[in-house]
């Protein structure tokens, strides 16, 4: 009894002691900085609340002998393993002595976590104790344990996320003052409940600490306006939330705005994100790479390529250079808008600068260039992809034969889809749609219904876009009927029939000259409940252009300005032919002045009309104004726009000019065609330049393309009059094999 008498008023002073440092360390908020690197600040505020005293459960002295015994041997015995040094007294080790001890031993963390690793291996901890370690945790600059457990028990099974919120929020408020006082501990905890997605609870928090004059950080408050951002909804809050937190004293930074900037462009609202670069800089805060690269890519979304061009000199006058992520958006609006061949000097200014271009910027090429008709250029990609090691995948490889099949070389299609696999890319439902629709559009029915049930024996299930890609072959093939049938069958699939499908439909009827039954059709579409759209009444239009009634195809265009259905540039081409067919190209180059004044893009195939009927009529002069017209919008020519002037200047005798244009051709990748070669061909004979029409007509069958019958005729003679016999029987063959006969090209 006497030395019970003896220890326990001196432990009780030791405890007595530590408590009242505890209380006189924090009167007031007054944060050290060097605690983090973040920021935090406090309002500072007459109004803010004290952070509350701790009181726990004072140790009876029975309790209070026991804790002195283990607090006296882990400090003596510290570099033993403290499961050997404990075990004396854990039978008797209850929760509260845990708290008992850390009183003792909290200024040693290293005793501090074994103690509490002890503990857990014995029994889950209370929350007032996870709360303690936490605040040690933050005090001896170890966020990254604080961070594990208050994660741990968030993600713990079988919690309550709305009580054990407010009881770990209250607990972690209660120990603060004297077990850490450091307010990063708040932002660690704020932080934690945003990863785990209890959003409320953070915003509750962040609210809930501003009564104690504290800010979580601007880091940290960045983190919360990310996750937001991470759906649509949340991009709608983050505007608001960044206005709120910024009334609340948070100074937001450069990367706070870039993810504002970010929200704003995923909602489409990209001048506002644009407006708010402009802020952000009177406000004090450097716009960055991100920032640039962010609206760039915005404005690539809505094809302002304009301002994309502006913003990017305005990035390199601040010294900033475009990264990948908006050199990659700058080719994807270049090719969208059909610039290939300027998305391809960014291709070329990456490698400059080098940076090695990645798939995506390879397949986004390939894919602008079979678009463009040009499939020389996206091959010649491919092997640069190879030669760089940068591997095409699936999307690469059905770019490239969905660009093949639209040149109509179906075979070629199908062999690089046979090289596909066996370089181990199996093709998936996309890939097997694009080639049974180039079978279709090939006539090749039989094959495409083929690739279709091979499809189905792979596992894919064919969709709405492969049933109108039949359906569309069909009517292709005047089995309309047919495509009826296949309509039925997909319904009984239950697949519901698009505006694709019946535009297939429509389209059918229109080439096979059942106008009255493709408008017929629309009218029990419109009954049905779906309405015809702009390619609808787009290719009615077309058909009655074809068949002569400019007047029924103008009408319907009114229609469809009247139905709030914004006509595209395939619209206005149909028209554009309609009148060049028509021989109205007054009306054809009245029509392409309106397009411009009203900001409506023509592409190469609008100047290509008139270009073509300009040189029917042997006029070149205006052929070539009309070329440089579509020159100076910054259009390049397509393979059809060489086709026709090359053919006209060869009409008219230009062989110099024919030659210029034949030489850019090649150049840009494009083949000639035979009727191109044969004019160019004809040309050269003309002007008795036999050696080069000569070496013309060897190239022409080198590359499988057949000439007419005049040509064969005039170099049979040739080489007959030569003395070269066997290549004029060899000539004379081949002309019979190919059925050729002699007739004018025109």
């Amino acid at each position: 009894m006497k030395r019970r008498a003896i220890f326990v008023p001196k432990y009780c002073c030791r405890i007595l002691h530590h408590h009242l440092q505890m209380v006189s360390a924090f009167t007031c908020l007054s944060f050290d900085l060097s605690h983090s690197k973040r920021n935090f600040s406090s309002l500072g505020s007459a109004s803010a609340r004290h952070f509350p005293d701790y009181s726990p459960k004072k140790p009876t002295i029975k309790d209070s002998e026991l804790v002195y015994k283990i607090c006296t041997t882990i400090k003596q015995r510290r570099f033993e393993p403290i499961e050997r040094i404990l075990k004396p007294f854990e039978s008797r080790f209850k929760p509260d002595h845990f708290i008992w001890v850390l009183m003792d031993i909290k200024n040693e963390y290293k005793l501090v976590i074994n103690l509490f690793d002890w503990l857990c291996l014995r029994r889950d901890p209370s929350l007032e104790a996870r709360c303690i370690i936490i605040q040690i945790s933050v005090a001896a600059k170890d966020p990254k344990m604080a961070h594990g457990l208050i994660h741990d028990f968030w993600t713990k099974p079988n919690v309550d996320a709305s009580i054990p919120f407010a009881l770990f929020m209250e607990k972690l408020i209660y120990t603060y003052k004297d077990w850490g006082s450091n307010p990063h501990v708040f932002d660690i905890f704020f932080e934690v409940l945003v990863e785990v997605g209890i959003l409320d609870g953070a915003k509750h928090l962040f609210y809930k600490m501003l009564n104690y004059g504290v800010i979580i950080s601007v880091d940290s408050c960045n983190l919360f306006l990310s996750k937001l951002s991470e759906s649509i909804d949340g991009c709608k809050t983050t505007p608001h939330i960044f206005s709120e937190f910024s009334k609340e004293g948070v100074i937001w930074n450069t990367v706070s705005h870039n993810i504002i900037i970010h929200s704003l462009c995923r909602m489409g609202k990209v001048k506002e994100a644009h407006n708010l670069l402009i802020q952000m800089e009177l406000r004090g805060c450097m716009s960055d790479a991100v920032s640039y690269s962010t609206i760039i890519n915005g404005y690539c979304q809505i094809g302002g390529y304009n301002v994309v061009q502006r913003l990017i000199e305005e990035m390199q006058m601040k010294g900033l250079k475009p990264n990948m992520f908006t050199l990659n958006s700058t080719v994807f609006l270049l090719c969208k808008i059909g610039k290939v061949v300027d998305a391809e000097k960014v291709l070329r200014e990456m490698i400059y600068q080098k940076r090695t271009p990645d798939k995506v910027v390879y397949t986004t090429l390939i894919d602008g260039f079979c678009k463009a008709g040009n499939v020389t250029a996206a091959y010649r990609l491919l092997e640069e992809m190879r030669s760089k090691n940068v591997f095409p995948d699936l999307v690469t490889y059905t770019a490239l034969i969905s660009g093949i099949c639209r040149t109509g070389n179906i075979s070629e299609a199908h062999n690089l889809f046979v090289e596909m696999r066996s370089r181990k890319l199996e093709p998936d439902e996309v890939t097997y749609t694009v080639l049974i629709d180039g079978y279709c559009k090939d006539g090749q029915i039989k094959e495409a219904f083929s690739l279709h049930n091979q499809m189905v024996q792979m596992g894919f299930t064919p969709n709405i876009v492969t049933y109108t890609a039949l359906v569309d072959g069909l009517c292709k093939q005047g089995e309309i009927d047919t495509a009826n049938e296949l309509l039925s069958e997909m319904c009984a699939k239950g697949l519901e029939l698009n505006i694709c499908t019946y535009n297939s439909l429509v389209n059918g009827l229109c080439k096979f000259g059942s106008i009255v039954q493709a408008v017929k059709l629309v009218e029990d579409m419109e009954v049905a409940g779906i309405y015809p759209d702009t390619f609808t009444y787009t290719t009615l239009m077309d058909a009655y252009c074809k068949a002569g009634d400019i007047v029924k195809a103008y009408e319907l265009l009114r229609q469809m300005l009247n139905k709030g259905l914004q006509p595209t540039v395939v619209t206005f081409n149909v028209l554009m032919n309609g009148f060049c067919m028509l021989g109205m190209l007054e009306d054809g180059e009245r029509l392409l002045k309106w397009m411009l004044e009203k900001g409506i893009m023509p592409n190469a195939t609008t100047y290509n009309s008139l270009m073509k009927q300009y040189c029917v009529r042997n006029d070149m002069r205006a052929t070539t104004e009309i070329y440089k017209g579509m020159l100076g919008e910054g259009l390049s020519p397509n393979a059809n726009t060489y086709d026709i002037l090359i053919r006209g200047h060869c009409k008219a005798r230009n062989m110099k000019e024919a030659w210029f244009l034949h030489k850019e051709m090649i150049e840009k990748g494009y083949d000639l065609t035979a009727k191109a070669y044969n004019a160019l061909i004809k040309g050269f004979i003309k002007r008795k330049r036999y050696l080069e029409a000569k070496n013309m007509f060897e190239e022409m069958r080198r590359k499988g393309l057949v000439a007419d019958g005049e040509l064969y005729n005039f170099f049979m003679d040739m080489n007959y009059h030569e003395g070269n016999l066997d290549l004029t029987l060899e000539l004379c063959d081949e002309a019979i094999e190919k059925n050729i006969v002699d007739k004018t090209d025109n």
